[in-house]
């Protein structure tokens, strides 16, 4: 976030909540509108010590706070439960975090078209009870929690044990290994080749061989061992030949895809394009995709032509939407700061348009960091119990 745009959300959200404690606190044993107390009608309402605070640092507590903290914040009174529940606070907290999500996916992505709540809505009816109204306004604590990395962990509903003994006994029974197509400009224009990491770490992904199954023009791709346990297999597409990528990576310039054919536009002005036959093979057998995007700086490439070669692929084939596409948005070395946030990414390639499972994971390619979690997400979406 920036530091004009954070000062302006900053701004908002301590002027709402403000405007809500001088509701609420308007006097000691002063009624609210209507008559009645924030509690009850003989009771006035006295802040505590922590509610006496000035709303400026009642905020600056609340930014140190993890989310799970400030839901339980919220229980410890009706006062700190309409506070918490503050739409123009969970926005600030969703700009502010978004750039630094890792992982983000079809199901918890923020709709980010969400409407502008103006400063003097935004706690007009947080009093306990009353929540007529409030269905209008856009949830964003909702949208920061389910988008959220560490919240969505902390609230997934744990496996029940009947779940756990199905799993040991399918695991005994031997199953097809799925295999996924991996493509993209982020195999080949990345200062450290995430692929060769991936064939020389055996700590992360052990190496099981090469099947015997071909398919004419790729090859058969590379099986690996995931958590010692479930075999998948890669086959890896490049765009152009070795000399050409090494070529345009020195002068870090872009070059044409050799695994598509332009066909024209669609009726949104967006490319069309067609994967070649030997493309189109692989296609029809494998399970999933891969996707390698650049994420870093100052190398952003044709963005509609990216989303263009991704719906060719998840189209040809089978053409099944309940495949997964998994993106793994690749920087060469850990340098958070500089990259493409994975939820710009999944703009970028316009996955939320995709009817396709999804997921965008960062990933650095010299440490191989976040790809277990992405491969993970790709086993379990073709079936895999892990």
């Amino acid at each position: 976030m920036a530091a004009r745009s954070q000062q302006v959300y900053e701004s908002a959200v301590i002027s709402s909540l403000r405007r809500f404690k001088d509701r609420y606190f308007p006097n000691t044993g002063k009624v609210l509108k209507d008559g009645v107390t924030p509690n009850h009608a003989a009771e006035p309402c006295h802040p505590g010590y922590f509610d006496s605070l000035p709303v400026d640092v009642q905020f600056l507590i609340m930014t140190f706070l993890s989310p799970a903290d400030i839901c339980r914040l919220g229980a410890t009174s009706k006062y700190w439960r309409a506070m918490v529940r503050d739409p123009l606070l969970w926005r600030y907290f969703l700009f502010r975090d978004m750039p630094h999500w890792t992982s983000i996916d079809h199901l918890t992505m923020p709709q980010m078209d969400a409407p502008v709540i103006d400063v003097d809505e935004s706690l007009d009816d947080r009093e306990e009870g009353n929540h007529k109204g409030m269905e209008l306004k856009f949830d964003y604590m909702s949208e920061y929690l389910k988008g959220s990395p560490s919240c969505r962990q902390q609230w997934l509903p744990s496996r029940p044990a009947y779940d756990v003994v199905t799993s040991f006994l399918q695991s005994l029974v031997p199953s097809p290994e799925p295999r996924y197509a991996m493509f993209g400009p982020g195999m080949e224009e990345l200062d450290v080749s995430l692929v060769t990491r991936i064939m020389h770490a055996p700590d992360v992904l052990p190496i099981s061989g090469i099947p015997h199954r071909q398919i004419n023009g790729i090859g058969s791709g590379i099986s690996y061992i995931f958590n010692n346990q479930h075999k998948f297999n890669i086959l890896t597409l490049y765009s152009t030949f070795r000399a050409e990528r090494e070529q345009a990576r020195v002068q870090q310039q872009s070059i044409g895809s050799k695994l598509f054919v332009f066909e024209g536009s669609d009726e949104t002005g967006g490319p069309v394009y067609t994967p070649v036959p030997q493309v189109q093979q692989v296609c029809q057998v494998v399970d999933g995709f891969i996707y390698v995007a650049n994420a870093e700086p100052g190398r952003v490439g044709d963005s509609a032509s990216e989303a263009g070669h991704i719906r060719a692929v998840l189209s040809s084939g089978r053409g099944t939407p309940s495949r997964p596409l998994l993106v793994l948005s690749c920087i060469s070395r850990n340098q958070p700061r500089h990259r493409t946030p994975c939820v710009d990414m999944a703009k970028r390639l316009e996955l939320p348009r995709m009817t396709n499972p999804w997921m965008v994971q960062d990933v650095v390619a010299e440490s191989l960091a976040g790809l277990l979690g992405g491969i993970s997400w790709l086993l379990k979406c073709s079936g895999v119990k892990l």
